[in-house]
Order: structure tokens, then sequence, then C-alpha cells
């Protein structure tokens, strides 16, 4: 069997994903699922890192969260994802994956704290760590959580999970001419607007030169091909 490519990965899900193909809430099966995979991926050698949104909670308290301070509905969505991280936490240890989920809000009854140097070592001795809790301030969302968090782990890469195939000029999913781009640079992904992530999220990752590849999750195997290097998705670098 080839080597992977990367040796640390952060790998960012949406929480929509946990959903399968229901509006909101927490479909065990497609969670057993991406666990799954995601082990088959860390028995290879890859240290993983995950940080998973918070939407398919979230969502189904937006309407009400409309009416609120901002950082009321923020801290909100962030306890989402610590909702989706036990789940996923779960799924992976069912099936005999060691996982820490780690928390930027500190519960200690249900997460560790977030240190730096601790998921360090966790990842180091081979454990998957979920980091939940967004950045624990509002304003920032998941996708710069993530990005902070594989800065700070020093991944080799962001690996961002989607519904589509890749980043594509327009929205796949509502003009059949979309063009998907097989690698595109930061500075377009942002005069472009092409949103992929947000603003923050690209410019700190090309400042620090982390680059970020987009990828369809809905394809099985797809985690595999990427951490593979096979040509799976957008890169953008």
């Amino acid at each position: 069997m080839p080597l992977p490519r990367y040796k640390r990965i952060l790998l960012k899900l949406s929480g929509e994903v946990l959903a399968g193909g229901e509006s909101f809430g927490i479909h065990a099966e497609r969670v057993k699922e991406l666990a799954v995979e995601v082990a088959s991926v860390a028995a290879t050698g890859v240290q993983i890192g995950l940080v998973v949104g918070g939407g398919n909670i979230f969502r189904g308290v937006a309407a009400a969260a409309q009416k609120m301070d901002r950082v009321t509905a923020d801290h909100m969505g962030m306890l989402a994802t610590v909702i989706n991280s036990l789940a996923l936490q779960d799924a992976l240890e069912q099936i005999g994956v060691h996982t820490r989920v780690m928390s930027a809000i500190e519960m200690h009854q249900v997460a560790e704290p977030y240190i730096r140097r601790r998921a360090i070592r966790h990842l180091e001795k081979g454990r998957i760590c979920i980091f939940a809790g967004g950045t624990s301030n509002p304003y920032f969302s998941t996708d710069t959580a993530a990005t902070l968090r594989a800065l700070e782990i020093r991944a080799e890469i962001i690996a961002k999970a989607t519904r589509v195939d890749g980043v594509y000029d327009k929205d796949p999913l509502k003009f059949a001419d979309a063009v998907m781009y097989r690698e595109v640079s930061y500075l377009e992904v942002l005069s472009k607007a092409l949103g992929v992530m947000d603003a923050t999220s690209i410019a700190m990752c090309r400042d620090n030169k982390l680059p970020i590849i987009v990828f369809n999750l809905t394809t099985s195997g797809n985690i595999m091909r990427m951490t593979m290097g096979e040509p799976v998705g957008t890169l953008i670098q």
C-alpha cells in the first residue's frame, strides 16, 4: 500500500454532514459511516484533527436566533459543535479508535479543555482530536476555528469536506454550466468571492502558506484518496 502524502491533516466537516439526508439533527448511520471512513485513514498512520460545524443542530433554532443578540447566538452555535463532536467521538470509539474532544469553551465534565501542546501529544500518540467550541469567541466561524487549529497543531493541509466535487466559478447546485477549478490561488478565491471559506480563514492560510483542499465527502473513500495525494477536489495554494 502506498504511503500517505500527508502525515497530519485538519479535516473540516460541516454539521450538515452528520444530518444525513435530514434537514437537521444527527443521523446515527451517517455518523457511523463517516467514523469508519475516518478510522480507515487513521489506521494508515495519518494524524487527524477534526473540526465539525454546528449547522445541523443550530438550524433547528435558527429562526429564533435571528431575533437574538449576535454574541448569544454565536455561543449557541459553538455549543452545537460540542454536541456534534461528542456524537462523532462516540461513533469512533465504538469501533475502537481512541479519540479526544477538546473544547475551546471549558466544560470539564464532557470534554478536555483545548491546550495546544496536549493536542499535539494526543496526535503523536495516534489519537484523533476533535476540536469543539469554535475559537470560544463570537463573530468567528468554524472555518476560522479550523484554520487556527490547523496552524497551531502544524497540520500540513486543511481538508474541507463539502457536498460538491470542489471549487466552482459559481454554485454548481444552481447553475449547470458551472466550471470546477482543479487548482486556484488564495487571491483568486478572495477576489472572485468563490465562497470556499470565509475571508478571514483564506487570508490566514495565505499568510501562513497553508494549503486547502476542497473535496466531495458524499463520494465514499474520498478522505483516503485525498490523504494519499490522488487528484480529488480543488487545491487552493
